[in-house]
């Protein structure tokens, strides 16, 4: 990691007020949905095939997609991550000690059996909650071959004994902002609980590693702290002693990471050619991160835009960004919704895009749950 000034010479505005808790937790998980959205319609499509259907620009805006548009496995895992985490914290609300990633194993249990994959007889068996009423999530949306494989073992993945060991795909980050939301626990507690809940399905230390930084990123907005700032402080935890004993930094998350916040100071403009070679096209943990920090660091809205549509314009501008290219559109668009959303609560969310958003009463369903429940 380089030992650059974490300083931005030009701060991303601020939002017009600070956001309460509550809109924090509804911006991050409608922003996310929306981003995943957004990407999920080219999804599959190299840059050459989103010009030829939607012009130069590419995917501006929910109105160039007639049909509209789904959201993929990235918004219905992120929304189990916060329902295995609600029922953790129920039962510490209750006065009673309940192991964490258990909970959010038994949850991406359950959102296994959605994806018609029968969940392993040697798993513990868990009653239906709530969100698992909803048909909408009961739909197979390209889930990660890993996050399924990992589960259907019936193995509880651990730092220790990891399933899919070699695995390094970008389906433990895309999932893992809920972590950063939770208030009251300390960035070593976060970064622990997003990484052990990685081990789930992912192994490789990128997987884990990225899912935590991630988190921390989500954990330091929430805090108070700018979008630079958030970015830089979560990735000097990567080299604070966060990881376990003995384990180092993964020196491709390093590097990637690194590059995005340098590329994205810089004032650098990549088009979606370069930023698939600069930073990669985010199927992996470390280029999904990457190329969502960068997306929403360098898209600062210029000078001339009005304070109030700051926010807007900074989502609209970072989404747009985040989704042309060749490679993992829903991801990359989906974490850099989640990272503005927080930061700016629901003020940056495009009305008429969330009125093209699928089951927003779901992902509200399931934000106001973890904001009751953490007494935003």
């Amino acid at each position: 990691m380089s030992n650059e000034p974490v300083t931005t010479p030009a701060a991303v505005p601020a939002p017009s007020a600070i956001p309460s808790h509550e809109s924090r937790i509804h911006g991050c998980l409608l922003g996310g949905a929306l981003g995943d959205s957004l990407g999920y319609a080219v999804e599959s499509d190299d840059i050459a095939t989103i010009r030829m259907r939607f012009g130069p620009e590419g995917l501006q805006d929910f109105s160039a997609l007639d049909g509209g548009s789904h959201f993929s496995d990235d918004t219905q895992l992120t929304l189990y991550t916060v329902d295995g985490l609600l029922e953790a914290l129920e039962w510490a609300n209750s006065g009673v000690g309940a192991d964490t990633n258990a909970c959010l194993w038994l949850a991406y249990l359950r959102w296994l059996g959605t994806q018609g994959v029968p969940v392993p007889e040697a798993a513990p068996f868990q009653p239906a909650r709530w969100i698992d009423s909803h048909a909408v999530l009961r739909h197979r949306r390209g889930p990660a071959v890993a996050c399924l494989s990992g589960l259907a073992t019936g193995e509880m993945g651990t730092f220790y004994r990891p399933v899919n060991p070699e695995s390094k795909d970008c389906g433990t980050v895309m999932r893992s902002a809920p972590f950063g939301l939770i208030p009251y626990i300390a960035a070593e507690g976060v970064y622990k609980l997003s990484a052990d809940a990685a081990s789930l399905t992912h192994g490789h230390p990128a997987a884990r590693q990225g899912a935590g930084v991630f988190s921390l990123v989500i954990h330091a907005l929430t805090a108070g702290q700018g979008l630079d700032d958030a970015a830089a402080f979560a990735l000097a935890q990567l080299g604070a002693g966060h990881l376990r004993k003995g384990e180092e930094p993964d020196p491709d998350l390093a590097a990637r990471l690194d590059a995005a916040l340098r590329l994205a100071r810089s004032g650098t403009h990549l088009a979606p050619e370069e930023l698939v070679r600069e930073l990669g096209g985010g199927r992996v943990a470390e280029e999904a991160l990457a190329v969502a920090l960068y997306a929403v660091l360098a898209t600062e809205p210029g000078p001339t835009a009005a304070a109030a549509d700051r926010p807007k314009a900074h989502f609209r501008a970072a989404i747009a960004l985040a989704v042309n290219h060749s490679g993992d559109s829903d991801s990359t668009a989906s974490i850099a919704g989640n990272i503005l959303g927080t930061f700016y609560g629901e003020e940056c969310l495009p009305e008429e895009w969330l009125e093209a958003l699928e089951a927003t009463e779901v992902i509200r369903g399931m934000a106001s749950r973890l904001a009751a429940v953490t007494g935003a």
